[in-house]
């Protein structure tokens, strides 16, 4: 019998066969922690090991700041020092400090990911990374803690669901809508505890950015993992930041042809529209159609599922398509992902077209995926999002969110209402 590419990749970090449902101890390729429970983590380690103690292994660590950053208060603060003197007396070079950005997106463009690997992080959407073939998943600050200590923790094997996507997206509609689709097609337990292998031509084609955000609400349908093995211009792009082995990683790890999977989905993107998760769950998703016309305060366009230079790039467009100024009474916010995006944006010339526009665009973080970032809602006030969470009060108590594509975002806040993109495009 085949295997799936989860089993495979269990495999490699336990060091003998495994089997679906079994509980295996893993090898860690990394361990990372965010500002946001970092200083917990090196707390707990050094309370149970003794301030002198080291980590299994330093080159094996890292940290990233990237919820509040720059800190906006004393308490963070001091949480980011406790860590920067961690990894200072621990010898750990992997510390990505306030101007970096996401942590899950800056580990990949330092090469620090790869196809096969166990990452452990103190995110709950540190899955994404199955955009690159990795077990990444997001964990307790004392699971962490613990691998510190010796460099492994243990999982039970999940079983596989497999989606295929063919057909070509239509002009106005995107990645985002068929991640927002699947969503509200299977709800908020549709993928529980499951291992997801996204697969068809769709996906073959997609870029990395489309691949993150396809693999960044994965969580919200409580699976365990998302799994895209890298091909085409993506593996080129692997390869460039983290080496040759990522070749041979895909050839050892993907899925037998034979495999066996729990349930085997299709979705034809051909036919699909621009789609909106309604408040105040992300499963409660319609047809922007259906909703156009709903005013809003606040657009946001950015973190981890949709801050890529892909995704600011398909903003600019509509907004330029739309006459290059956003509506009055809307807060229009722009967060790049990393520094890198960020810079790209500097050398596409778009930054100084967003200021001109009326658009706050800021320094590479998480942003608005919380009420503990700058832009905060006030109670009432309706905003809409590129982010993967809308829960009541996520942004601002008594808040609510709309969460849309970065196209959607944008004609949007053009408009003052809830807009579909394709109306902008076709003028």
């Amino acid at each position: 019998m085949g295997k799936t590419a989860i089993v495979k990749i269990m495999e490699r970090a336990a060091g003998r066969p495994v089997k679906v449902g079994e509980r295996v101890w893993c090898n860690i390729d990394l361990a990372s922690a965010r500002d946001f429970g970092g200083a917990n983590c090196v707390l707990q380690f050094e309370e149970e090991m003794g301030k002198d103690a080291k980590v299994w292994d330093p080159d094996k660590v890292a940290f990233t700041f990237d919820l509040q950053a720059p800190s906006h208060s004393e308490k963070v603060s001091n949480n980011q020092k406790i860590i920067r003197e961690f990894a200072k007396r621990q010898g750990i070079k992997y510390l990505f400090d306030i101007n970096h950005g996401i942590g899950q997106h800056v580990m990949l463009e330092a090469g620090l990911i790869k196809p096969g690997d166990v990452v452990l992080g103190t995110d709950s959407h540190m899955n994404l990374l199955g955009a690159v073939g990795a077990f990444a998943t997001g964990v307790g600050n004392s699971d962490v803690a613990a691998a510190y200590i010796n460099g492994i923790n243990w999982f039970r094997v999940p079983e596989t669901m497999k989606i295929e996507v063919t057909g070509e997206f239509k002009k106005g509609v995107c990645m985002r809508d068929l991640l927002t689709y699947i969503v509200g097609d299977l709800g908020a337990g549709g993928m529980d505890f499951l291992a997801v292998e996204f697969t068809g031509d769709t996906i073959e084609k997609a870029s990395l950015s489309e691949r993150i955000t396809l693999c960044s609400m994965v969580t919200e349908m409580s699976g365990k993992v998302p799994l895209i093995m890298p091909n085409g211009e993506v593996l080129d792009w692997m390869v460039s930041r983290a080496g040759e082995e990522v070749i041979e990683r895909i050839k050892m790890l993907s899925a037998d042809p034979d495999a066996t999977y729990y349930k085997v989905l299709h979705y034809d993107v051909s036919k699909l529209e621009p789609m909106v998760s309604c408040p105040d769950t992300p499963d409660n998703v319609k047809r922007v159609r259906k909703i156009e016309g709903t005013k809003v305060d606040q657009v946001h366009i950015g973190s981890c599922s949709n801050g890529r230079f892909e995704d600011i790039e398909a903003a600019y467009q509509i907004l330029m398509a739309g006459g290059g100024t956003v509506h009055p009474e809307v807060r229009t916010i722009i967060t790049p992902s990393t520094r890198e995006v960020q810079i790209q944006c500097v050398k596409a010339g778009m930054i100084e077209k967003f200021l001109e526009a009326g658009i706050v665009f800021t320094n590479p973080t998480c942003s608005l995926c919380t009420a503990e970032h700058y832009g905060a809602l006030p109670s009432g006030d309706i905003g809409c999002s590129t982010t993967n969470r809308n829960f009541l009060g996520k942004v601002g108590k008594g808040s609510h969110t709309y969460l849309m594509s970065p196209m959607t975002a944008m004609a949007t806040a053009l408009k003052g209402v809830i807009t579909d993109p394709r109306n902008i495009l076709e003028g």
